[in-house]
């Protein structure tokens, strides 16, 4: 899957904040190096692994099933 607009989210409001990512690593238990390729675009993160950066920086992650539409 990807998250693309999500890590955008997530990088846009860690520097708001003034969070490393050094220290983003620490508050989310995520390891530096894959937060670094998330950000860069590298990597694909897990729905768990962002809810994780989600709630270090004081957001939630919400995601919406929807039903697909049926042509006939």
């Amino acid at each position: 899957m990807h998250y693309d607009k999500i890590i955008k989210q997530l990088k846009t409001r860690r520097e708001t904040l003034q969070v490393t990512q050094s220290l983003l690593s620490e508050l989310s238990g995520v390891s530096l190096r894959a937060l670094k390729q998330f950000e860069s675009g590298k990597g694909n993160p897990t729905l768990e692994t962002l809810t994780k950066l989600s709630e270090a920086l004081g957001m939630e992650v919400s995601l919406q099933v929807k039903t697909p539409k049926v042509i006939k």
